[in-house]
């Protein structure tokens, strides 16, 4: 018979070397200082997180918890490495022996010293994302699956879904039936693809990253020896960020916890924004209940934004009702109201935008302080701009590949068109296009088969009509007559490319840039896009958007000269790379997430947009859409400009239609706002 003796090391007297009442708020003190057992910090946006987490971490040290007795789990390798040398810098020493890191590495010092005892050599190699591809590619190939003939879903895309049923510890085929409904029907063959890819994995002593915690919590819920070592060693673990992990890292917090559970989580249930990525928002949700001697911890007080704007992100997340009810407190003093803007449509938007940004700069606003939500407008008044974690939109690669279709149809000389939606194909590569374009050359606008059509267009793009109809055969009869040197893999979808073409050249909509791309997106692009892209979606968004931004063009020739000198000026601005403090950020909410800036512009708060319709038709999408808006508002320090257009064009519309503003604005008292009201300039006014 054995029971357990719990030591209490607490109860000593310890000298403390830092006042910690002094430097630390109530609130972040009681936190900091919670006795021994589950707790749950609750830390509201701008309130200190970091800095409760590093001084707890100081705190149990100076109680005299060995540093290899605590595990401190974060998202990031730059969190983790500031958190131990804020740490070092309190205590004026270093601390290597504390375990601290990402849960990946931490995964991956585990299985070090214990991968033969799962069927791996402890010298495992790490595949990264594209060691994982190609991998994945080599599996399918043997399986003799005819990717173009099932419609099946490209490497990355197979990867991405993989990696989500790992992380969300669910099937396949659920994953298949709720995300991606139009595999479905390839449940079995990505059942067989997941098998050798793991079976090839374990042959060549490989893991990828998604394994590091897979087989992390194989190790432990296998081996009873192994799991009692941890569970022994690690007598307090801490949590970054834990509104942000999935069910695989929910469940090895609690396996590693289950015999001290001394396990203090650190997050802020109204900043849970990643359930696209597999984040379980009910891992936090629900602590107390999986742990019932749950202590709860309110960090409310913050330091980041003026008392008007948390009044406003208090108002807006009210209306979630899965959440820990918190009050954000303010430190500053009082500042303006955020302002809320009624624009007539887009454009008007648009312009609004870029003039208030440009009187902020001449009041000597840094425009590096200074952010918003913005895909395609503000190179026409050189305001200078950068993107946060991506590539402008103009110069994205699915952008690009729609372009590519309208060049070609309005100059048929347009080589680098013609190799680029060649090489969209299956079996086209660069030699391929190359191939294909001689053989298209040799059947000449003017019929004969002689001579050589010509160069690759310097920037021009003629519509049309610009050459004479004496002069023109048709594009698609010309491609038509070059399928036998297409590969016999590409037969069908070169018919599907000739057929389009026939399309765009047919009738007005030759001349109609909006039209053209909603027939491009329609006759086999989106599907193209969903077996090549794991962001599928939002790449749909975003030529739905180009072609509501085509309708202001009259013709294609216009369209695709503004999208080259919006290019060109992009590339201008870009260069020399460096960064650049004066520079507008444009960046997406979840980009944007962990920063602050002095001035936030959150615009096209219309409903349809935000909240998005298919966050609407998702299982808590509205929730998780306006804890999206609480994110955005509470990134804003100084000052906050939320706005909405009466009318939009949707995308295939020919009229531009009413719009509701966004349901979270409706939720936010006017009183808390004030309200600007647009008007054009008159020079008498």
């Amino acid at each position: 018979m054995s029971r357990d003796y719990v030591l209490q090391p607490f109860r000593e007297l310890v000298d403390l070397q830092i006042d910690y009442a002094r430097e630390l708020n109530k609130q972040q003190y009681a936190a900091v200082t919670a006795p021994p057992g589950p707790a749950l910090v609750i830390a509201g946006a701008g309130s200190g997180k970091t800095r409760t987490l590093t001084y707890r971490v100081a705190y149990l040290l100076e109680q005299g918890i060995a540093p290899d007795r605590i595990l401190l789990l974060t998202f990031t390798n730059k969190a983790a490495k500031e958190m131990m040398r804020r740490v070092a810098d309190l205590l004026g020493k270093e601390v290597a022996s504390l375990w601290g890191g990402t849960f990946h590495s931490i995964g991956n010092r585990v299985l070090r010293r214990h991968a033969d005892q799962i069927g791996y050599g402890r010298d495992f190699s790490i595949l990264d994302r594209e060691d994982s591809k190609h991998l994945l590619t080599a599996c399918v190939a043997e399986l003799n699956i005819d990717k173009k003939a099932v419609g099946f879903p490209k490497a990355e895309v197979l990867g991405d879904i993989l990696s989500f049923a790992a992380n969300t510890q669910r099937t396949v085929e659920k994953i298949l039936e709720e995300q991606h409904e139009r595999f479905s029907h390839l449940t079995e063959m990505i059942g067989k693809a997941q098998q050798l890819y793991a079976e090839r994995k374990r042959a060549t002593n490989a893991m990828d990253f998604d394994d590091l915690l897979v087989l992390w919590l194989k190790l432990l819920r296998e081996h009873e020896e192994i799991r009692e070592t941890y569970q022994r060693r690690f007598q307090f673990i801490l949590v970054d960020e834990y509104q942000d992990t999935n069910k695989l890292q929910g469940d090895l917090i609690d396996l590693l916890a289950a015999r001290h559970r001394n396990v203090m989580v650190v997050g802020d249930d109204a900043q849970s924004i990643y359930a696209w990525r597999g984040a379980n928002y009910e891992n936090i949700l629900k602590f107390p209940e999986r742990y019932p001697q749950t202590q709860v911890y309110r960090i409310e007080t913050n330091y980041r934004s003026t008392p008007e704007i948390l009044e406003v992100a208090n108002a807006a997340i009210s209306a979630n009702l899965s959440q820990y009810a918190k009050e954000l407190a303010p430190v500053r003093k009082s500042g303006t109201k955020p302002i809320l803007v009624v624009c007539h449509d887009g454009r008007e938007q648009a312009a609004f935008v870029a003039q208030r940004v440009t009187q902020l700069r001449e009041e000597g606003e840094n425009l590096g302080r200074v952010a918003m939500e913005l895909q395609m407008e503000l190179t026409k008044r050189q305001i200078p701009f950068s993107i946060t974690s991506g590539v402008r939109f103009f110069e994205q690669a699915h952008v690009k590949d729609v372009a590519a279709y309208l060049k070609l149809v309005a100059n048929p000389r347009d080589e680098l068109a013609f190799k680029r939606l060649a090489q969209l194909l299956p079996g086209v590569g660069g030699r391929g296009a190359d191939r294909l374009w001689q053989q298209f050359q040799t059947h000449g606008a003017d019929g004969n088969t002689k001579g050589e059509i010509g160069k690759p267009s310097a920037g021009a793009h003629p519509t049309p009509e610009a050459a004479p109809a004496a002069a023109r055969r048709s594009l698609a009869q010309r491609l038509k007559e070059c399928a036998g040197t297409a590969p016999k893999k590409t037969a069908s979808a070169w018919d599907q490319f000739v057929e389009t073409i026939a399309q765009l050249e047919a009738g007005d909509i030759r001349n109609d840039p909006a039209e053209m791309i909603r027939l491009v997106i329609e006759a086999g692009y989106e599907e193209y896009l969903e077996e090549n892209y794991v962001n599928y979606r939002s790449r749909i968004e975003d030529l739905r958007q180009l072609s509501v931004f085509a309708r202001q063009f009259p013709t294609v020739g216009d369209f695709l000269t503004q999208l080259a000198l919006l290019n060109n000026v992009d590339a201008d601005e870009e260069e020399p790379a460096r960064v650049d403090d004066e520079r507008l950020r444009l960046s997406t909410i979840h980009q944007a997430k962990g920063l602050e800036f002095d001035v936030v512009f959150i615009i096209m708060l219309c409903d349809g947009l935000f909240p998005s319709e298919w966050s609407l038709e998702a299982d808590q999408g509205e929730e998780e859409e306006r804890r999206l808006f609480y994110v955005a508002i509470t990134r804003a320090r100084n000052e906050l400009y939320l706005s909405y257009p009466l009318v939009r064009a949707g995308f295939g519309d020919r009229e531009e239609r009413p719009q509701r503003p966004s349901r979270f604005l409706r939720e936010i008292s006017e009183e808390l706002l004030e309200q600007w009201n647009l008007r054009p300039f008159h020079p008498d006014s």
